[in-house]
């Protein structure tokens, strides 16, 4: 019997050697129309567009304009800042919980950029970086985090549990194995009308050892859902690493092989690469080759939640030593060495997003922080029945409303 175990743990130094796939190494590109079992090799590889030394190169460069690359640094930009100062608020006890997206910005803003403003975006809780991409306002998403009288879901969800139909992302739920079945179900309910939507599902490493992950798989393969189900692999599942969900035998990507789904592994900290892969699994859907398996190859930065320590179970040092990067960092330094940023525009556009977002925090707490300013009590059984029960009616009879 073989229990997996980290290599490494609190007091070690990082060791990521066995991480094979690490040196930039081109990958041939495939038509979308490739049949799934000629792409079995795909998931043993890892597409990546920037060079170590921050240079595009190879099949999979994206054909997009310089501003698309700087709207994109902005947003992942909003995302670090926004978390940053949040995760402060949390220790404040404004709130009650917090998390952040550290090291994976990448995998909210791209997604978010890449897909069409009809399609739906099943999150993790990681996934802010699409409502900050589609210009949600990021007072809303203050006041859901406070769960204050003007918090969009009235009190209904957990901090960063967001919902918002209108910009693409379908409610989050904390039970993160969830999502790639609401995905592939949207999808397939999609197709069945004769529109041209599609769905992105995301899940974690860990959840990929679910059944409802095979579950998905199976009706995404059987009905030929037009959806992209996207495995954020960040080498942790809360405090357990990713080998129990069987990395150490095989690609995650590589399990959508035996369903008949393309699998491919992208390198999660660069953006190009990830704008390219989601192109290419997007254009695959809507022309009715069906899904496809991603799995975005990263690092979870930061610790799980506000009510996690990560120096428990993995060396201090380790965060920075991830030999992929900083996904901010390396688009940066790609637009400075192409000539299409510099590093005093840096520098000021992140003053300015930080004075935005204090701005947006300081809205909020005037309307009022977490115990200090409820949604009203009426509201809470808004949206949960379309006629009111009789018990609810009596409820608020008593409460005197």
């Amino acid at each position: 019997m073989h229990v997996p175990e980290p290599k490494t743990r609190p007091g070690d130094s990082p060791d990521f050697s066995e991480i094979e796939l690490l040196k930039f190494a081109p990958v041939a590109k495939p038509e979308i129309s490739e049949p799934s079992e000629n792409l079995r090799q795909l998931p043993f590889h890892l597409v990546r567009t920037l060079t170590d030394d921050d240079v595009a190169e190879g099949d999979w460069i994206p054909g997009l304009s310089a501003s698309v690359y700087r709207k994109a640094l902005e947003y992942m930009t909003i995302t670090r800042v926004f978390d940053e100062k949040l995760l402060r608020i949390q220790r404040q006890g404004k709130t009650s919980f917090f998390l952040t997206s550290r090291g994976e910005e990448a995998l909210g803003v791209v997604p978010s950029l890449a897909l069409r403003d009809g399609d739906m975006c099943f999150p993790t809780y990681r996934q802010v970086g699409w409502l900050i991409a589609r210009d949600y306002p990021l007072l809303k998403l203050v006041n859901q985090i406070f769960n204050n009288r003007e918090d969009p879901l009235a009190g209904k969800q957990l901090p960063v549990l967001y919902s918002a139909k209108e910009f693409g992302f379908y409610s989050l739920s904390g039970n993160v194995g969830t999502r790639f079945g609401h995905s592939v179900g949207w999808a397939m309910a999609k197709a069945y009308r004769g529109k041209p939507d599609i769905a992105i599902g995301f899940i974690g490493d860990g959840s990929t050892a679910e059944g409802a992950f095979h579950e998905a798989l199976t009706f995404a393969s059987v009905y030929n859902a037009p959806v992209i189900l996207g495995v954020t692999n960040n080498q942790w599942a809360i405090s357990t690493f990713s080998g129990i969900a069987s990395s150490e035998h095989t690609t995650i990507a590589a399990k959508g092989i035996a369903y008949g789904i393309p699998g491919i592994r992208v390198d999660g900290n660069d953006v190009l690469a990830v704008f390219s892969v989601l192109d290419w699994a997007a254009e695959r859907a809507r022309a009715g080759f069906g899904a496809t398996l991603i799995e975005f190859f990263t690092y979870r930065a930061g610790a799980h939640s506000s009510s996690d320590d990560p120096k428990r179970y993995r060396p201090a040092e380790e965060p920075t030593s991830w030999p992929l990067g900083d996904p901010i960092d390396r688009l940066k330094n790609y637009l400075i060495k192409a000539g299409e940023w510099s590093a005093d525009q840096h520098e000021k556009m992140t003053k300015a997003i930080h004075s935005s977002v204090s701005e947006s925090i300081k809205e909020a707490e005037a309307i009022g922080v977490l115990g200090k300013s409820k949604p009203p009590v009426a509201s809470m059984f808004d949206g949960v029945f379309s006629e009111p029960d009789w018990r609810n009616v009596e409820q608020l009879k008593e409460l005197g409303i």
